[in-house]
C-alpha cells in the first residue's frame, strides 16, 4: 500500500508518490502543491547566494567527514508498529504539551530561531508560512532514540515564511551545529555527520536509528525538484 505524501521543498505541481510511512497522524492522501521555479522565486528576492542549475557544496557527499561515495540508505522495510517516531509510544507524552520546535542553523542564511510547527504532511497553510515543518509520527528531542525529521522547501512562496528556506542546505558540512529548543525552552544540540541525496521513494529516512537521536532536514534537489537532498545531524548536548 502506498500514500501519497508531501514532504515540504517540492517542485513545480509535483505529485509524490512514496510507500507508507509508519506512525500516527499521517495523511491518507494528499495533493501536490505548486510553487514558483528558482526563476520565478529569484526574481522577488534577488540571489539567495547558490546556484539553482544543480547542487554544490558537501550535501550530496555522503558522510560529511570523509570524501568518497554517499552514504546508501537503507532500503524501505516493512511496518513494525505505528510508535516507530521513537524509543516508546510514551516517549512523546513525556515531552511539551505543545509540540512546536524552534531551529537555528548558524550554517543557513535563513534558519535563525525559526519556529518549526509539528503538523501533519498534508497541512498545506503551514508549508507556506513556517520555514519547515516537523513531520507528525517522526520523533522529538527528548526522546532517547529518535529520527527528529524536518522538511522545509527549497524555493517557497515571495513574502511568506517559506521562502528560500532551505535553499542553502547544501552548504552544511560534517560538524556544524543545528540547536532545536522546545516549547519549554529546553534546548539542544546537534552536530551533523552525514548528508546524501534519496529517491523520493525511499521513506527509511523518516525512521529512527537504534541507540541515537538524530535529527533530519530535507528538501528537494534543484533543479527539476526530482530527488531528496538529506542532511543529518546527531545530538550531541
Amino acid at each position: 500500500m502506498s500514500v501519497a505524501l508531501l514532504l515540504a521543498g517540492l517542485g513545480l505541481a509535483a505529485t509524490v508518490i512514496v510507500p507508507q510511512v509508519w506512525g500516527p497522524n499521517l495523511p491518507p492522501q494528499i495533493a501536490g502543491l505548486e510553487e514558483p521555479s528558482p526563476e520565478e522565486a529569484l526574481s522577488e528576492d534577488g540571489d539567495p547566494g547558490a546556484d539553482p542549475n544543480g547542487e554544490q557544496g558537501p550535501a550530496a557527499s555522503g558522510d560529511l567527514p570523509e570524501s568518497g561515495e554517499p552514504a546508501a540508505p537503507a532500503a524501505p522495510a516493512e511496518p513494525e508498529e505505528p510508535a516507530a517516531a521513537g524509543s516508546g509510544a510514551g516517549d512523546e507524552a513525556r515531552g511539551p504539551e505543545d509540540k512546536s520546535l524552534t531551529v537555528t542553523v548558524p550554517g543557513m542564511s535563513r534558519m535563525e530561531e525559526r519556529e518549526i510547527p509539528s503538523t501533519a504532511g498534508d497541512d498545506m497553510e503551514a508549508l507556506k508560512d513556517n520555514a519547515a515543518i516537523h513531520l507528525d509520527g517522526t520523533g522529538f528531542p527528548w526522546q532517547e532514540e529518535a529520527n527528529v525529521y524536518i522538511a522545509g522547501h527549497r524555493v517557497g512562496y515571495p513574502t511568506t515564511g517559506s521562502f528560500l528556506a532551505f535553499y542553502d542546505l547544501n552548504n552544511l558540512q560534517g560538524g556544524d551545529e543545528v540547536y532545536v529548543t522546545d516549547a519549554d525552552g529546553e534546548e539542544y544540540t546537534y552536530e551533523v555527520f552525514r548528508s546524501f541525496v534519496v529517491g523520493p521513494e525511499d521513506v527509511a529516512v523518516t525512521r529512527p536509528e537504534e541507540g541515537r537521536n538524530i535529527l533530519t532536514l530535507q528538501t528537494c534537489t534543484l533543479p527539476d525538484y526530482t530527488q531528496r537532498l538529506i542532511v543529518q545531524a546527531e545530538k550531541v548536548a
